[in-house]
């Protein structure tokens, strides 16, 4: 029972903070070719710190390739005071296969490097790395896998395959990277050893997770009884309109911030928004926070 229940595990989204949300918007959309899947704002903070400890206003945007029922996506939260954000070596990059970002790069005259023959490693806004591989888009997810940096590798091994599941596709001991997953059709986690303690910075991401809705008091419990930590233990979040979802937050052994919801409501949330891209850019034309500064001869806050 315990298998099958892992199998219905669902890698859902990695969560940025963006600083320039037209920029980023442009990345994503543009250069990624990726589409927005929903939009929301919002006048205070959430109860699961979704857009890290800030309690002002802040927006949150789904970007990706499809719906997040067989996706996996970025959502990108964007705190309307705050422009710039300390990276870290916590995340490491997204890997991707689209030959088509690759020349969509090239004819914006993006910053591309070639890191190996037919893989390009470039920079959204904010200095997150993604790595874009140099073939035709898959016709299913084409977003392969999320890259973490971890200070002990077998120990946090351990942690996401004996605790949380997840089974080992690859192993290089040589070049102290693991690859993990749910399912061989979903995006993958990659651990990857940095040498050293891992520093979040201030724009520490997080990982988002689906499991059945019953699992997730079993997942409190055990992290209870392996004295692991729980960043926000069992809630529910309300979205009017839509459904409650429950989440659980975890940190890994390095920190990692890790979000399990119940699939059944988030199912329903994460709909996608036909207006996702117009409440995007709505938003992006009333934001004068850039001028409000700019009026008072003041720089928004880096984080």
């Amino acid at each position: 029972r315990q298998r099958r229940a892992m199998a219905a595990r669902r890698a859902l989204h990695f969560v940025f903070k963006v600083g320039d949300r037209g920029r980023s918007a442009r990345f994503y959309r543009e250069l990624l070719g990726m589409r927005v899947l929903r939009h929301e704002e919002f006048e205070e903070g959430c109860k699961a710190s979704c857009n890290g400890p800030y309690d002002g206003k802040w927006s949150k945007t789904m970007v990706g390739y499809g719906p997040e029922d067989d996706h996996f996506v970025a959502e990108l939260t964007y705190n309307y005071g705050i422009g710039e954000y300390r990276l870290g070596n916590d995340f490491l990059g997204i890997t991707l296969v689209s030959s088509q970002a690759v020349s969509n790069a090239k004819k914006m005259g993006w910053p591309l490097k070639e890191v190996t023959a037919g893989l390009f490693e470039t920079e959204a806004p904010g200095g997150y790395k993604f790595y874009l591989e140099d073939k035709e888009q898959l016709k299913q997810d084409p977003v392969l896998k999320v890259t973490l940096g971890v200070s002990d590798l077998q120990k946090s091994v351990n942690y996401w395959s004996d605790l949380l599941g997840m089974k080992i596709y690859e192993k290089d001991e040589k070049k102290q990277r693991v690859l993990l997953g749910y399912a061989d059709n979903q995006c993958k986690l990659e651990l990857k050893t940095v040498g050293g303690a891992v520093d979040h910075g201030t724009a520490f991401g997080r990982i988002a997770f689906s499991c059945a809705k019953e699992e997730l008091p079993n997942i409190e419990a055990l992290m209870k009884k392996e004295n692991q930590k729980i960043l926000t233990p069992l809630v529910s979040l309300d979205t009017p309109g839509k459904a409650t979802v429950q989440v659980i937050i975890l940190a890994d052994p390095d920190g990692h911030e890790i979000c399990f919801v119940g699939d059944e409501a988030f199912r329903d949330l994460s709909k996608v928004d036909p207006n996702g891209d117009k409440l995007l850019d709505d938003a992006m034309a009333a934001d004068n926070s850039d001028q409000w500064f700019a009026a008072r001869k003041m720089k928004k806050v880096s984080a």
